[in-house]
């Protein structure tokens, strides 16, 4: 019987999660970096650069490469020769409280905090518990005497476009993963990984999915030994047909959408084909360590060279350079959707809890707290500040979640544009060019680089709402691209042609 110390676990998974906050796996790196030599599309290329610069600067600062920080998934492998040992404690605490303090122990590190985006109490106050607390634990008890941890920090990005089916069993699983792809949008920040989940039942289908997402990329090495199943196959076909839709980095439209694709399949009812799919963004966060009672964890060192070639900073002239504070809907007017800019000035920022206040305002007559008229609005909920930082990184949020708030906001404040992530909803585009009021958008997935465009932050506006509040940023050279411009054009056109 081997006894495995509780705080060895803690201990582990705290390092982990700090670990995967501000380092990638290696072989994500190498896949974004070869897909960044060979993508053609300007937008894209663009997009995937900013990635690799972030990913590069994020680990030397040992700070987070995204803002969403991620929700804790912790997968337990127990042999059932082994058993957990609490010195001093008159019962060994469940694996599940073992996780949630290593949660908290790490998004509460003085020296990298991370952002809580955890709620309780789902359908009724929301309210943040402050830690990121609790984790989402699952556990496998095996033949053995080790305990096996995966750890991951998974965005809320990628959840939100998980998709799931209940299939005949004689119909498509390719046809159906393509079906979903214009659907999901960009919101997941491409370019990443697919997880698809065939059989079992229908939870079980989800849950292959997401765990299929936490192994190295290897889809070139597939292909040049062969597919030698019906699983393989349908990864290649799957990696071949998603790519040749054309949505491209951040549906920027380009050559690659996923940097690989991973199938799992369970036994299932005869009668029944359930099928899921789920995203792994441009934050893919996840390490592995095991223990076996010989002491703390040994955790992975990543090889420097894996960001050799990788410049430190974003070329200083890609893009138009703007001056928000004397910028004139005229000369926004001239902006043309795929275009690159460079903002400089004042910022305001504002994410769902911001914008229902906003309008709840509106609705009673009420003053704003911030004049918006002729203002920039960045769709953003940022990590807490280390010393030495205006604001931690502080990439982009999905801009569709505000989209109806959008006509409201626009014709009753006089805001000049707005600034977030992916593509925007048919009446946020109809409000958009009714209202000559530019959509931006960052490339997610990016937000330590973000960060080092902010020069100054400060809180102006309900602070009570912790990383939703209303801040006031003041930025130097912020990278952007137009995503949808002042006559009602986007670049996300990519999506409805490939619906059609």
């Amino acid at each position: 019987m081997t006894a495995i110390q509780a705080e060895h676990i803690v201990d582990g998974i705290a390092r982990a999660l700090q670990a995967v906050s501000h380092t990638h796996p290696p072989d994500f790196v190498r896949a974004l970096a070869a897909a960044h030599a060979r993508e053609t599309g300007t937008a894209a290329r663009h997009a995937m650069l900013q990635l690799l610069v972030n990913s590069k600067l994020a680990h030397r600062a040992k700070r987070p490469v995204c803002q969403d920080t991620g929700v804790v998934h912790v997968y337990f492998t127990l042999g059932m020769d082994a058993r957990i040992t609490a010195a001093g404690l008159a019962a060994t605490p469940s694996l599940q409280a073992l996780a949630d303090e290593a949660v908290a122990r790490a998004y509460l590190c003085p020296s990298n905090p991370l952002r809580a985006s955890m709620v309780r109490d789902p359908l009724g106050e929301r309210a943040n518990t402050g830690d990121n607390t609790p984790a989402v634990v699952h556990i496998d008890m095996v033949e053995g005497c080790t305990l096996d941890v995966l750890v991951v920090a998974k965005g809320g990005g990628g959840d939100v476009k998980a998709r799931y089916g209940m299939l005949n069993a004689s119909d498509s699983v390719a046809d159906w993963v393509l079906a979903q792809l214009p659907g999901m949008g960009a919101g997941w920040c491409p370019p990443g990984v697919l997880g698809v989940g065939v059989g079992g039942s229908p939870e079980q289908a989800l849950h292959l999915a997401k765990r299929a997402l936490f192994s190295p990329i290897d889809i070139d090495a597939l292909r040049a030994r062969g597919a030698a199943n019906a699983a393989e196959r349908l990864r290649l076909t799957l990696m071949d047909r998603i790519n040749g839709l054309g949505i491209g980095a951040q549906g920027l439209g380009g050559d690659t959408t996923v940097l690989d694709v991973k199938v799992a399949t369970a036994p299932s009812h005869a009668a029944l084909l359930p099928v899921a799919l789920m995203p792994n963004c441009a934050a893919t966060r996840y390490t592995a360590f095991t223990l076996d009672g010989s002491g703390p964890a040994a955790l992975e060192v990543p090889d420097e060279r894996v960001w050799d070639g990788i410049p430190d900073a974003l070329p200083g002239q890609d893009g138009l350079a703007v001056d928000l504070d004397t910028l004139r809907r005229e000369e926004a007017a001239r902006w043309r959707a795929g275009d690159l800019l460079r903002l400089s000035g004042t910022l305001y920022t504002a994410r769902d809890a911001a914008h229902k206040r906003l309008v709840d305002r509106l609705a009673r007559g009420e003053p704003l707290p911030v004049d918006l008229n002729g203002r920039a609005l960045y769709y953003v909920g940022p990590v807490d500040p280390i010393e030495g930082e205006a604001v931690g990184p502080a990439g982009p949020t999905t801009a569709t979640r505000m989209d109806k708030f959008m006509e409201t906001v626009l014709a009753q404040t006089g805001l000049l544009l707005t600034i977030g992530k992916a593509e925007r909803g048919p009446a946020a585009i109809a409000a958009i060019k009714r209202h000559g009021a530019p959509y931006l958008m960052a490339t997610g997935g990016a937000a330590y680089l973000v960060s080092q465009a902010i020069k100054s932050a400060r809180v102006v506006a309900f602070e009570d709402l912790g990383m939703e509040a209303i801040y006031a940023f003041d930025v130097e050279d912020m990278p952007v691209t137009v995503a949808v411009d002042a006559s009602g054009r986007s670049v996300h056109e990519v999506f409805r042609l490939a619906v059609e």
